[in-house]
């Protein structure tokens, strides 16, 4: 399948202009100065575009999962869904339609394998695992699919704020330090029966107000051809984490953006963006 490293066309959600006026100034002014042009989704309602537009398989074809959020169920909430099937239209992608109810953000792809929370089980409650294991394994079209715990005081359940691959047997991930012995030891077990490496990055996110802000998840970033774009957010921890990710990805340059006013509403740059091959 198509991963990070191979994309080079970025779409953003339209509302991010309206919705993180400041941010967006400042994103805008490093993707052009990288000469990345970004491209809007039409009539977006929230900024989270990772989640519920399509997985892109190969260069001509799409998957949609079906995106309905358990932490999105209030009348409020519902009304941030927006309509994919007319932003893909207007985008003129024609994606194969899956019933399985997944968010693109607890997705980690490398060419042939994906790693997901195991949250996605709780949203598949009519589905027994080993059906719902074969069935994405077949719409994702690869040969291996693992499975991290969910940290149950993370309500959203994304893979994206957890780790990310560096190659096809490597993984960033947070340090879990602080939390739980239990979580910490059963996290690093599951990597470790998949067969992967890892490096860690500074986690930071204990002392956010709100204690949904995503403040200090550097795992958190956007990576396109040869470009990283890094989120920092004025902590100790940014320098720690900016040298480990020059560390892991020399020669690549590390970009980083201040990105404090969109992780306060919950996610960071691999959340708002939606990045593909074309």
């Amino acid at each position: 399948m198509i991963t990070d490293n191979q994309t080079n066309t970025l779409y953003l959600a339209d509302c991010l202009i309206k919705k993180q006026p400041a941010f967006f100034e400042r994103f805008k002014k490093v993707l052009d100065d990288h000469s990345i042009k970004p491209k809007y989704l039409p009539n977006t309602k929230d900024i989270w575009a990772v989640d519920y537009m399509p997985i892109q398989i190969n260069e001509n074809k799409f998957v949609q999962f079906n995106y309905n959020p358990d932490y999105l169920q209030s009348k409020t909430q519902l009304k941030t869904i927006s309509n994919v099937d007319e932003i893909c239209s207007h985008l003129g992608i024609h994606p194969i339609k899956s019933n399985l109810t997944v968010d693109g953000g607890n997705i980690i792809r490398a060419k042939n394998k994906v790693i997901m929370s195991d949250k996605v089980f709780k949203e598949n409650p009519l589905i027994s695992e080993k059906d719902l294991i074969k069935q994405l394994k077949d719409t994702l079209e690869i040969e291996k699919l693992f499975f991290v715990p969910w940290d149950k005081s993370d309500a959203i359940g994304h893979a994206d704020g957890m780790l990310r691959f560096m190659d096809d047997d490597r993984v960033i991930i947070n340090n879990y330090a602080e939390e739980k012995p239990e979580f910490q030891r059963s996290f690093r077990m599951a990597l470790n029966n998949a067969g992967l490496d890892w490096e860690e990055l500074p986690y930071s996110p204990y002392k956010n107000k709100p204690y949904t802000s995503a403040e200090g998840i550097y795992v958190n970033y956007l990576q396109m051809q040869d470009v990283i774009i890094f989120p920092i957010f004025n902590q100790v921890e940014d320098d720690i984490a900016v040298k480990k990710m020059e560390q892991i990805f020399k020669p690549h340059k590390i970009i980083t953006i201040k990105s404090n006013e969109v992780a306060q509403k919950g996610g960071v740059l691999n959340c708002i963006t939606w990045n593909i091959k074309k």
